[in-house]
Parts: structure tokens; C-alpha cells; sequence
């Protein structure tokens, strides 16, 4: 009597159905489980058939249940629908299993039915993310992978495989080296694992070969994914075709030369209209040559650039290059590389000329002992070149004003906005440039 008393009182707190029925499905017993979970109660089932629970479309499931269970056979848990008394469907799992009286004959069955419908609407979820991602990752122009801590790659996306037609799986772990031109492989596995090790993001660019025997140019990232701290689980990556790109930048490279040279050219010819204009004044001529030399290399060192920004510690050099070995030991240089426009670096790169080669004939650079600092940072919103002029014996004040003047001051300060000083002190000639960060980077300026 005991044990049938734990056994109503496990049937009746359990949270799943627990029924019982005869072999023509008429239900025996009700638990307050399978009221919660149907809606019918105890008086409304008890002495009907289970079918009352089946949906019109699944009837031949209880045909096989019953089948079964007359055989002594016990159906194992499987999910399927069944029906609420207000008629919607829920998600169960079922586990049936005989029941037999005292001389062992099968007299009906007991069943388990649990409520899976939570569990069905997340992996209802989950399947739609998944199908989501898959979309995604397989539709993306970018050749896409993911790789685990170690930067063995465990999954490619569509577009890998069809790029490179290798079968699925033939390429995981390190196996993308089948794919890696032989004189970039070794450079690239030494990136990819020093990433790895410091937990840095990836980003290379090498060829790789397509499943029609051509090698093409891919950009290459691969970010890690942490698990909220600093503990890496993944790395994300994907290779970006960048052949057209290049192609194209070697095109317009070619050009850029070209417009180069042919600048450069017309810079001669005017050099040598000038030289042939008659003009006596042999100083005006060097002074003029040497100012078309300053606008060559500041050319030159913009073709280099791609015609982008400029680094001022690019442009210093570029223009201090036309002093000899001498004289440029002289002159120190401070600063990092502050990118500026290509206007910007036009105008400070003549004002900087004039000074060199002002101070190669009057000033510093005209003694062994002189000194120049040549100094550039920014300060807050500012940006601010200082050239300061030292051991120079005596220190000249111009009695007029030139053109040399005009690029030193007047244009730095009407297209730069700048505060321009020039000072010639006894100590040494000081120029100062100081403008707005805005405008010396502005393509505009």
C-alpha cells in the first residue's frame, strides 16, 4: 500500500502527463499534469478515446501506437503535435510503454507526454539564425572562414569553395597553404601565426589561386572573438578581391608618372626660355632654376604619394636635398610624420626651399659653424613649424623685399590662413609658421 501511495503521489505532482488507456485507446487515468498541459480534465477524458488529443492528420500514428503495444512492444520517446481542448497545436514528446495485468497479458498502455514547445520555438529560432548566417556568409563577395584559438580553420563559406573548386573540408585546419603561392606562403604563415600568438588582428595581401589556374590578389583580415574578456574562442576572417583595385592603381600610377614627366619637361623648356631671354642677371637665373627645382621635387614626392597626403617629415627631406652633404649635416630635424594636403605641402615645401637656400648664402648654412633646427608639431588644433638659424657671425636685414619674401611669408599666410614671424635676429634668422591643423590637411587649403 506504501509504495502505491509514492507511486500516486510521483504520478500526481509529476510535470508531465502521465495517462493511462486500454488497448481501444479509451483513456483509464488523468494526472494534473495532462490537465495543464491539454486543458481537458479528468471528468472530461477519463472513459473517452485518447484520439480526442490527436490532430485529423496524425490519427495513423495512434493505429501504430496500439499496434504496438498489443505486440509488448515499448514505443521510445518521439515527438510529434497534439491537440489543446481549445484546439491549437503543441509540441510533445511521447514515451508509451505496455501495460500488463498480474498473468502477464497486455491489458492497455501508460503514456508520457511532455511539452516541448518551448524547446521546439528555440530551435525554430536557432534554425533561422542559422539559415540567416548561412545567407549571409554564402551571398557576401568576401571569401569568408572561421578559425579556432589556434588559426586552424574549421569553416569556409560557399564563395571559398567556388573560388578555389577544392571539395569541402580538403582545405580545413591549415590546408589553405593548397591554395598559397609558393613564394608568399612562408611570409604569410609567419603573419598569420605571430597574430595569433599576440592576439592582434590580421590584415595581409597576397595571391591566391582560383580553381581556373589564375592567381588573383586578395586583401585579407581576420579578427578575434573573445568571450567577453580577453580570451580569444574564434577568429573571423575574409579575403576581399582586390586584383581590379590593383590593376587599377598601377594604371593610374603609370599616369601620374607620365604627367610627372611631362611636367617636368615643361619646367625645363622653361628654364631654358628663361636662360635664353637675354637676361644678364646670372643670380636671378640660379635663384629661378633653383625654385623650379623645389617645385620638381615637391612633384615628385607627390607621384610617390599617389597624389594624397604628404608627410612633412617627407617634405623637409625632399627640399633640404638640394644642400650638399655639408651643409645638410648642419641642419637638424624634429618632428614625426604629420600628413599634410598636397596645396599645403606645395607652399611650406618653396617656403622651405627659400630658407634652405637663404641660409646657404647669407645665413647659417654659410659658415661651417652655423646651425638650423627645423622643428614641426602640433598643439591642439594647431600646427606649427619653427626654423631657428645659429652660430651665424653677423646677421644681414634685407633693405627690400622679393619675391623669396613672398613665398616665405606672404603666400603661407594668405592660402594657410598661417601667422607668419620673420625675424631676423642678431642671433639668427627665426621663421615661424603656425595654422590651423583643419587647414594644412584640408585638400581644399
Amino acid at each position: 500500500m506504501l509504495a502505491e501511495a509514492h507511486l500516486s503521489a510521483i504520478i500526481q505532482s509529476s510535470d508531465d502527463a502521465i495517462i493511462s488507456k486500454d488497448l481501444q485507446g479509451t483513456v483509464l487515468s488523468w494526472n494534473p499534469a495532462a490537465t495543464r498541459i491539454f486543458g481537458f480534465t479528468e471528468a472530461e477524458m477519463v472513459g473517452q478515446s485518447i484520439r480526442r488529443l490527436i490532430p485529423d492528420e496524425r490519427q495513423a500514428e495512434e493505429d501504430d501506437i496500439l499496434a504496438r503495444i498489443a505486440r509488448g512492444e515499448r514505443v521510445s520517446s518521439f515527438d510529434t503535435m497534439r491537440q489543446r481542448k481549445d484546439g491549437t497545436e503543441i509540441a510533445v514528446s511521447l514515451t508509451i510503454s505496455p501495460i500488463c495485468d498480474k498473468a502477464g497479458r497486455i491489458i492497455g498502455a501508460s503514456k508520457i507526454a511532455r511539452d516541448i514547445t518551448a524547446r521546439e520555438e528555440g530551435q525554430r529560432a536557432l534554425r533561422a539564425s542559422e539559415m540567416r548566417f548561412r545567407m549571409l556568409a554564402d551571398n557576401i563577395s568576401q571569401l569568408a572562414w572561421v578559425a579556432d584559438a589556434t588559426g586552424a580553420i574549421g569553416w569556409y563559406n560557399k564563395r571559398w569553395y567556388d573560388y578555389t573548386g577544392l571539395a569541402e573540408g580538403e582545405t580545413d585546419g591549415w590546408g589553405w597553404d593548397k591554395v598559397h603561392h609558393p613564394e608568399h606562403l612562408a611570409r604569410v604563415r609567419e603573419h598569420f601565426r605571430m597574430s595569433i600568438e599576440t592576439g592582434q588582428e590580421w590584415e595581409d595581401t597576397f595571391p591566391l589561386l582560383r580553381a581556373d589556374g589564375q592567381w588573383r590578389w586578395f586583401l585579407s583580415r581576420a579578427k578575434p572573438i573573445r568571450d567577453g574578456g580577453d580570451h580569444i574562442l574564434y577568429w573571423f576572417g575574409t579575403n576581399t578581391d582586390v586584383t581590379d583595385m590593383m590593376e587599377k592603381e598601377e594604371q593610374i600610377r603609370v599616369l601620374l608618372m607620365e604627367v610627372n614627366h611631362r611636367s617636368k619637361n615643361l619646367l625645363a623648356v622653361v628654364q631654358a626660355l628663361a636662360r635664353r631671354s637675354g637676361c644678364k642677371d646670372a643670380d636671378f637665373l640660379r635663384r629661378f632654376e633653383s625654385r623650379l627645382a623645389s617645385l620638381s621635387a615637391n612633384q615628385d614626392l607627390l607621384v610617390r604619394r599617389g597624389w594624397s597626403t604628404i608627410l612633412m617629415d617627407e617634405l623637409a627631406e625632399a627640399q633640404l636635398a638640394i644642400l650638399g652633404r655639408d651643409a645638410r649635416a648642419q641642419i637638424e630635424l624634429r618632428g614625426s610624420s604629420i600628413p599634410l594636403s598636397p596645396r599645403s605641402a606645395e607652399i611650406i615645401g618653396m617656403a622651405l626651399h627659400e630658407l634652405a637656400t637663404n641660409a646657404l648664402k647669407y645665413g647659417a648654412l654659410s659658415s661651417p659653424q652655423g646651425k638650423v633646427l627645423l622643428c614641426w608639431e602640433e598643439k591642439a588644433d594647431r600646427f606649427v613649424i619653427d626654423w631657428s638659424e645659429s652660430g651665424v657671425p653677423l646677421v644681414c636685414v634685407p633693405t627690400h623685399h622679393g619675391f623669396g619674401t613672398t613665398l616665405m611669408r606672404n603666400i603661407p599666410a594668405r592660402s594657410l590662413n598661417a601667422e607668419i614671424t620673420l625675424d631676423y635676429a642678431p642671433t639668427g634668422l627665426r621663421w615661424r609658421l603656425d595654422c590651423a591643423v583643419s587647414t594644412a590637411r584640408s585638400l581644399e587649403s
